[in-house]
C-alpha cells in the first residue's frame, strides 16, 4: 500500500546524509520530522482499523460455529422424532455453516498477518522519531563533521538492497496470482461436471452423517 512505503522511506532515511544534502539542513530537519508524525498518525489509525476487522473476523466465525452446533442438535432431534427429512435438511443447513466458519479461519489468519506488519511498521516509525527528535539540534550542528564517517553510505546501499529484494517478491506475487488465474479459467471447463460430483459427494456424506446419528440415538 501506499502508506507503507512512505513509512519505509521515512525509516529508510539516514538522518546524517539528509543533512549534508540540505541547503538549509534545519528547515528540513523539521520537514522529515513533521513527515513523520503525520506517517505515525496514519499508521496508528490503519492499526486500529485491521484490529477492528479481525475481532469483526472472530465474532463471524464464533456465530458461524455456533450455527453448527445448534443446527447438529437440531439433526438429532429430528431422528430422535424419526423424520428423517427435516434431520437431512439440518444437516444441509450444519454443513453449510461449518464451511463459512472455516473460510472465516483463513481470512482471520490473513488478517492477523497484516495487524504484526503495520505493528511493526508503527514501532519502527516510532523509534525513528524518536531517534529525529533525539538528534535534530546535534545533527544540524555536525552535519559536516559526520561526513566522513561513511555509515550513512553503506546503511543506504543496504537498505536499497532489501528494496530490490521487495520489489522481487511483489513481482513474483503477480506471476503467481496471474498463474493461479490461469489455472482457474482452465478450471472452469470441467466445473459443471465438478458440481455433480460435489453433489453427489455432499449427499452421500449427508447420508452418512444421518446413518451415525442414528446409530448413536439408538433409532437406525
Amino acid at each position: 500500500m501506499a502508506l507503507m512505503e512512505r513509512v519505509s522511506t521515512l525509516v529508510r532515511a539516514n538522518l546524517n546524509d539528509l543533512i549534508d544534502k540540505a541547503e538549509d539542513p534545519e528547515k528540513m530537519l523539521k520537514q522529515v520530522i513533521l513527515d513523520m508524525e503525520n506517517q505515525l498518525m496514519q499508521v496508528k489509525t490503519q492499526v486500529a482499523i485491521s484490529i477492528a476487522d479481525l475481532h469483526l473476523l472472530e465474532k463471524r466465525r464464533k456465530e458461524n460455529e455456533d450455527k453448527v452446533v445448534e443446527w447438529m442438535r437440531k439433526a438429532e432431534l429430528a431422528v430422535d422424532k424419526k423424520q428423517d427429512d427435516l434431520a437431512r435438511a439440518a444437516l444441509e443447513r450444519h454443513k453449510s455453516y461449518q464451511t463459512v466458519a472455516e473460510s472465516f479461519t483463513q481470512q482471520i489468519e490473513d488478517q492477523k498477518t497484516q495487524v504484526e506488519s503495520l505493528k511493526s511498521a508503527l514501532r519502527k516509525l516510532e523509534q525513528k522519531l524518536a531517534e529525529a527528535e533525539a538528534k535534530a539540534e546535534l545533527l544540524v550542528a555536525q552535519h559536516r563533521r559526520t561526513r566522513a564517517a561513511g555509515k550513512a553510505a553503506d546503511a543506504q546501499a543496504a537498505m536499497g538492497d532489501r528494496a530490490k529484494l521487495a520489489t522481487f517478491d511483489r513481482m513474483k506475487h503477480k506471476v503467481e496470482r496471474s498463474e493461479a488465474v490461469g489455472q482457474a479459467k482452465t478450471a472452469l471447463a470441467g466445473e459443471d461436471i465438478d458440481d455433480r460430483f460435489a453433489k453427489l459427494e455432499k449427499e452421500e456424506e449427508i447420508e452418512r452423517m444421518l446413518a451415525e446419528i442414528k446409530q448413536r440415538r439408538g433409532t437406525a
